[in-house]
């Protein structure tokens, strides 16, 4: 066939003279993307031509390595990027670059037109990727000879301003495509090979394709994420884990995956075996970086999972995201948000089934992670569930250090018991120091006790599990029945003492006492501090003081509890008049020692003095 080399010369269609315009004369400063862009195109016909020479035998050189060839020259100014895939036919060239029918450059134009949206970051999305190469070069060139057996050589070529010119090279090319970029002189940086090895390695570490600058392959790292569990080992897990996390730790767990539907996905993902922001490092960044089929889209995407999950590190590959989608419509992506969804779902469900099989693993997990599970409790109601059924905690009927989750906990419930109970305190002997396990362990039910300084802000988003509603024992609001008890000791009050005494008490202590009352939870203890359900509590004062530490607290405004069969308050109800001066002393040494044990004193030097001029009366009572 003979050669003809007068150029054909065309002008591009005016959705693609448009495209090219915005992209020349972008401020947009993220230029490096034309790297990655014409990269993902390499690899793409890369990919394409592994599947054709399975299916075709006629194929041109079809002993030429499946690689990509960067090459870069600093002296003339020009980026080159080698692939031996498909190649195209003249009739291609018109097509996938000067106009719409494959290039999707008018779809591009309205989304720039309807969203506003940044343009570079739109580039891929619309299948316009190669029109990037005209955000740092003043003349791209393109050789090109399609895989076909007859095909010519061809050289496309254009300013990117007006047209492009085809026609037939000089010399026989080999299989594929070479795309030379003359670049800009602001833009002369791209041409030291330096720069662009730091881009590959950024954007197309893990593209399946060898990337080779000179004798050098860049993408050294496998994308393991892709391939199937039994072909990675330990070794591979964990040096991909260290090198994706940037992490010198191994991972405590991992969890592997692929998914078809409702969303194409590919994931791998960490747990570190440390959390840093228990070290005082600050909130953890989101580590899982979002990848189309293994060209980085973004290293931090917002949204992709949720902010509870931050602490998780790997990547999450999908082919149906677009290859470059835009930062800020990421959030506003239904695809991003069926990944959010899904991931999360199969992440839960990846920790129900540590918790069944390696429960001391699990608690080792859960002391250092648990309080991220605990915040998307509160803030993530579609997952609130699931991740209710991960908590762990101890509880009366645990020893000490072993911990219990809710479904274990119902398992022991007793017959026709619709609450869950539970105690907030420091831990757990402060607890068990307290009056309010009396009542409940008398009629044999069991108390979760929640420990961490975080855990009663959890509470008020944790009203039930299962059904049945959490309860505080120290709540006014506890409602016991009087036949499950067992028969408690001592002689009750009369009546008309107790309301006597009831209201001495409420008058006396009428500045941090709303209301007086007999109770049924007490047993061994003289009195009891109650707050309801709405009341702050003493781990919510806590939290305010570390939160405000300048600023005095509210003052205290509780429910008194008495236990009427105590001898204390018997002896109180007997010296209200004959010795009204002890009996106030007692009143509010009663009231402090109830505050104390609740966690709700705030100033402890009246209870020290008063109990020091306590004791000179015993004495001298005694000498008497």
């Amino acid at each position: 066939m003979s050669k003809t080399h007068t150029p054909e010369k065309r002008e591009f269609q005016a959705e693609v003279s448009q495209v090219l315009d915005i992209v020349i004369n972008s401020l947009y400063t993220d230029k490096e993307i034309f790297v990655r862009e014409l990269v993902s195109n390499a690899s793409d016909a890369l990919e394409k031509m592994r599947h054709t020479q399975l299916t075709e035998s006629d194929v041109h050189q079809p002993d030429l390595p499946l690689e990509i060839q960067i090459e870069s020259d600093a002296e003339a100014k020009t980026v080159t990027i080698i692939d031996h895939g498909l190649g195209m036919t003249r009739d291609e060239l018109h097509e996938n670059i000067g106009t719409i029918a494959h290039s999707g450059s008018k779809a591009f134009v309205k989304a720039l037109e309807e969203n506003q949206q940044k343009e570079s970051a739109l580039i891929g999305q619309f299948g316009v990727g190669f029109y990037s190469a005209f955000m740092v070069a003043d003349e791209v060139t393109v050789y090109s000879r399609s895989w076909r057996e007859g095909e010519p050589s061809l050289v496309w070529k254009s300013d990117g301003k007006t047209g492009y010119e085809i026609e037939e090279s000089e010399e026989e090319l080999d299989r594929g495509c070479k795309i030379v970029l003359k670049l800009r002189e602001d833009c002369e940086e791209f041409s030291e090979e330096g720069r662009v090895k730091s881009i590959l390695e950024n954007y197309s570490a893990f593209v399946s394709f060898p990337i080779m600058i000179g004798e050098d392959r860049v993408n050294t790292i496998e994308a393991i994420w892709r391939k199937k569990k039994a072909d990675v080992t330990d070794e591979q897990y964990n040096e991909f884990y260290k090198f994706s996390a940037k992490a010198f730790d191994e991972p405590r767990y991992r969890m592997h995956f692929s998914s078809e539907m409702p969303i194409e996905i590919n994931a791998l993902l960490f747990v570190p075996t440390e959390n840093t922001e228990l070290f005082g490092m600050g909130q953890m960044e989101p580590g899982v970086s979002l990848y189309c089929k293994n060209v980085l889209i973004d290293d931090k995407p917002e949204g992709l999972l949720p902010e509870w999950l931050r602490f998780i590190r790997g990547v999450i590959d999908s082919a149906d995201i677009p290859l470059n989608i835009s930062r800020e419509s990421m959030q506003d992506s239904s695809l991003v948000r069926k990944l959010n969804r899904v991931v999360t779902k199969r992440f839960l469900k990846f920790l129900a089934g540590e918790v069944k099989s390696d429960a001391a693993k699990y608690k080792e997990f859960y002391a250092k992670f648990g309080r991220f599970l605990k915040e998307g409790i509160v803030v993530d109601y579609d997952h609130r569930e699931a991740l209710t059924k991960l908590l762990r905690f101890e509880s009366s009927m645990t020893e000490a250090g072993e911990q219990t989750g809710f479904e274990d906990y119902l398992t022991r419930a007793k017959d026709g018991q619709e609450k869950i109970y539970y105690l907030s305190g420091a831990d757990r002997a402060s607890i068990e120091a307290g009056p309010y396990l009396e009542a409940l362990k008398s009629r044999g039910l069991e108390v979760i006790y929640f420990t961490d300084h975080i855990d009663e802000y959890l509470l008020q988003h944790l009203r039930e599990f299962d059904g049945k509603g959490l309860v505080s024992a120290a709540s006014s609001e506890l409602e016991l029945d009087d036949d499950a008890a067992s028969e408690p000791e001592g002689e009750m009050l009369p009546e008309a003492d107790l309301e006597a005494l009831s209201a001495y008490l409420k008058e006396e202590l009428a500045e941090s006492v709303e209301d007086v009352t007999a109770g049924k939870r007490l047993v061994s203890s003289p009195a009891a501090v109650l707050t309801s359900d709405s009341g702050m509590t003493a781990q919510m004062r806590q939290m305010m003081q570390a939160m405000n530490p300048e600023e005095a607290l509210p003052g205290v405004k509780v429910n008194l509890e008495i236990n009427p069969r105590h001898s204390l308050i018997h002896q109180l109800s007997g010296i209200r008049e004959s010795n009204p001066e002890l009996a106030k002393l007692v009143a509010s040494q009663l009231l402090d020692n109830a505050l104390l044990s609740a966690g709700m004193l705030d100033d402890r030097a009246n209870l020290v003095n008063r109990g020091f001029t306590l004791m000179e009366e015993a004495m001298k009572k005694s000498a008497e």
